[in-house]
């Protein structure tokens, strides 16, 4: 019998750059990994201002969506097994919520889940500049296991668009988490013109 698909929870919060947790799950499907969505009020708002989606559009992407308030979902409980989480975008309100483990709706719940189960959570943190207040809830999330990632776009592969810039940060993103397939583009050096 073969072993059940991995599962990721894709959390997307109230941050510019709802594409990227779109995209994620696109990819996560393509790789044959379980997704379970929450996405919270504000996020909702996002993905519709920025992808032009309702939440029956962007929750066909996902194998389970679940609603911010189901504090009682299976993601919210440690027994019910993860290979990692991602929150993309990741607002400061989310990771404040997490830094302080103030677990006040799903989202900020499957981080602190994630967290004390020692399982991978990544954390797409969408702000600039930051504030101190920023900068020590990163700290304060990296101390307790979260990788924090920014989408910040790599330049050195010479990327033709936008799309490909966010595909390549969803690639980098999953092999952060762990998931395997993900394929990341690799850098080889670099080259002399001759």
């Amino acid at each position: 019998m073969p072993p059940p698909p991995a599962r990721l929870v894709v959390g997307i919060s109230g941050a510019t750059g709802a594409i990227y947790g779109l995209k994620l799950l696109e990819r996560a499907r393509v790789l044959g990994v379980e997704t379970h969505l929450v996405v919270t009020p504000a996020g909702m708002l996002n993905v519709h201002h920025e992808l032009r989606l309702d939440r029956q559009a962007l929750e066909q992407r996902a194998t389970v969506a679940y609603s911010a308030g189901d504090v009682g979902a299976c993601i919210a409980s440690g027994s019910f097994e993860t290979a990692a989480m991602v929150i993309s975008p990741c607002s400061m309100r989310t990771l404040a919520a997490v830094a302080h483990g103030l677990s006040d709706n799903l989202l900020t719940r499957a981080a602190d889940v994630t967290l004390k189960e020692r399982r991978r959570l990544v954390l797409m943190v969408r702000e600039t500049p930051f504030n101190l207040a920023h900068l020590r809830n990163m700290t304060a999330a990296t101390e307790m296991g979260a990788v924090v990632f920014p989408p910040l776009p790599a330049f050195y592969h010479h990327p033709q668009s936008i799309e490909e810039m966010v595909d390549e940060g969803v690639e980098r993103v999953l092999q952060a988490a762990g998931i395997e397939g993900a394929r990341p583009k690799s850098w080889q050096g670099l080259r002399e013109a001759g």
